[in-house]
């Protein structure tokens, strides 16, 4: 029978996190009724955290292990452990102790009470600074503006989803992943736990702000084509005021108000150029991902597996 629940969790270089995140995730897996399952998603770690999977699983079974063949990233991570869990509900979790595995315990009681999703909400976050605290207040609320659908304020990966929501989720192939806003456009009874955000317990973060910037592009583009349409209205207004400029000039000339000077043909063409330039930056940004989504390459390859770990159906 399938196990109740799978922990679902990406690894990149937590060689020092593993040991204390299997003693807490066992602690709450003995605390829950039923079958646990933990999956946990080798994403190209270089520093033995897949020996250390394999050391897991000797001692408890419950503990299997994925490998990717290099590293695909944090969303294609997350989507190779919910494709190969196979609980009836699915905890996905980051690996740094960050998301306290003891969460679950309340994530998987809102799911006893019928809600498909239950997203865990930050209310604080220790251990990280004013700068990205800031900016993430700031994008999350620009994307709430933008999207076209409820993205949760203050929610990240750390989340339960209930089996068919995670299978709706394998059935969607997009290669720029953006989870959460995935799992909200699904729909679906949703409600959100508030818990305690933990600071790192071992190593450094491994999203840096050019990853970061990365994952918001594609939060932002994947669910609002708003940049699309301020795009053409910047165009349009810009196409206006030098619709205006050229009567302005037509008339200094029929008027014989003729100002002499290069500036003002600098600054027009340059602002003319810039506008261009980044009106084709955003076209070309959307153009970007449907080239690769027309490729049709695998989302991640698999390089090996410990334990029992099967599709979730």
């Amino acid at each position: 029978m399938s196990p109740l629940v799978s922990f679902v969790i990406p690894v990149l270089d937590e060689r020092e996190t593993l040991p204390l995140l299997a003693e807490r995730l066992t602690a709450v897996m003995d605390r829950l009724e039923g079958d646990c399952e933990v999956v946990l998603v080798d994403d190209g770690s270089t520093d033995g955290s897949f020996e250390v999977m394999r050391e897991l699983n000797a001692v408890d079974p419950r503990f299997r292990a994925l490998r990717l063949s290099r590293n695909f990233g944090h969303q294609p991570a997350i989507t190779a452990g919910i494709e190969h869990a196979s609980g009836q509900a699915l905890v996905i979790m980051d690996a740094d102790l960050q998301d306290p595995p003891e969460v679950a315990i309340d994530l998987v009681a809102k799911w006893r009470e019928g809600f498909d999703v239950v997203y865990a909400v930050r209310d604080e976050r220790a251990g990280e600074s004013r700068v990205k605290l800031t900016t993430a207040r700031w994008f999350y609320r620009l994307l709430g503006r933008m999207s076209e659908v409820d993205i949760p304020v203050d929610a990240g990966d750390f989340r339960l989803v209930d089996r068919q929501v995670a299978d709706a989720v394998i059935a969607m192939p997009e290669h720029h992943r953006y989870l959460r806003g995935m799992f909200a456009w699904i729909g679906y009874d949703q409600v959100g736990v508030h818990y305690q955000r933990e600071a790192r317990h071992a190593g450094k973060t491994k999203f840096s702000m050019r990853k970061m910037l990365t994952f918001a592009a594609d939060g932002i583009v994947s669910f609002s084509t708003v940049p699309l349409r301020m795009a053409m209205t910047l165009g349009f207004v810009v196409s206006a005021l030098s619709f205006a400029a050229v009567l302005y000039g037509i008339g200094s000339k029929v008027l014989g108000h003729v100002v002499p000077g290069w500036a003002s043909v600098v600054v027009t063409i340059g602002l003319l150029g810039g506008v261009q330039l980044t009106v084709l930056g955003v076209i070309g940004e959307y153009l970007a991902r449907v080239h690769d989504e027309v490729k049709r390459r695998p989302l991640y390859l698999l390089r090996d597996q410990v334990g029992d770990v099967r599709r979730g159906t």
